[in-house]
């Protein structure tokens, strides 16, 4: 049975004060469609402009969020860089585990560009030198962090800048702080335009989206995958119907999180 929870929390910089109420589980508003169980075991729905939480299910179980933590860095470079600021890639930006975007050690980049990479295609390469362009590593990550706990995402502690983790150097967050990190960095006009962009190019190529709801889901407005052992599967996603944002997140899944997105999505938008 599904152990879905109906919740009145508001997803914003302030304590979270509001308490978590049980809904019965199987029970649906007449004519709704079903509420989806699965393959996430950690996740939640939520109204994107309010922050009132619609469903959810271990929304503060603590998980390591991959690459859905790359938007946190996003906000730190924006906050710090200008998009046209530029640097050169150096060898050891490349030399870390991938997905990458392919930096080539004396190209130039923008920090428009890094962001693009980052944020379409999960550069961990893109996201080593977006970090040193801020100061390096540990300046990134202590950014990173004194962010998450200005916009309210108190449970989040970040570990490196594109969300890879090991034995000692875990990245923890929540369904509700992911929720509430997305909330914050949609307010950025460049982070929401390229989170809608379906390509972009970059020095010698064109990058594609790694996000399939851009095609498969109507509406859909942002997106961020994330994959690592320790993490599993994970997924940010924000959608608009007329006028009504939603946000998914899900954490430590198996399968298709982007089929789970979808009828979370559709419940969401079926309720009045």
């Amino acid at each position: 049975m599904l152990a879905a929870l109906v919740t009145a929390l508001a997803l914003t910089s302030l304590a979270v004060a509001a308490p978590t109420v049980s809904a019965e589980p199987g029970v649906q508003p007449a004519g709704a469609v079903a509420l989806p169980d699965g393959p996430a075991e950690a996740w939640l729905l939520a109204d994107l402009d309010s922050g009132r939480v619609m469903a959810s299910q271990d929304p503060f179980g603590q998980h390591a969020p991959a690459s859905t933590i790359k938007p946190l860095l996003a906000m730190v470079a924006l906050d710090n860089l200008r998009p046209d600021n530029f640097a050169r890639a150096n060898q050891s930006h490349t030399e870390v585990e991938c997905s990458c975007v392919g930096l080539e050690p004396g190209q130039a980049y923008t920090t428009r560009q890094l962001l693009e990479a980052l944020l379409m295609v999960s550069g961990n390469d893109a996201a080593n030198m977006l970090a040193d362009m801020l100061g390096g590593q540990r300046v990134a990550v202590a950014a990173m962090n004194r962010k998450a706990a200005a916009v309210g995402a108190k449970s989040t502690r970040a570990s490196s800048p594109s969300g890879l983790d090991g034995p000692g150097w875990e990245s923890i967050t929540t369904p509700h702080d992911l929720a509430v990190i997305y909330r914050a960095a949609l307010r950025y006009p460049l982070i929401a335009q390229i989170f809608q962009e379906r390509s972009a190019p970059f020095p010698g190529k064109t990058i594609t989206a790694q996000n399939q709801l851009l095609s498969r889901y109507p509406g859909t407005i942002a997106g961020k995958t994330g994959f690592t052992n320790l993490a599993r599967d994970t997924f940010v996603a924000a959608a608009q119907r007329g006028n009504r944002r939603l946000i998914v997140v899900e954490m430590y899944g198996r399968g298709d999180l982007y089929g789970q997105a979808i009828g979370l999505f559709d419940w969401g938008f079926a309720q009045a």
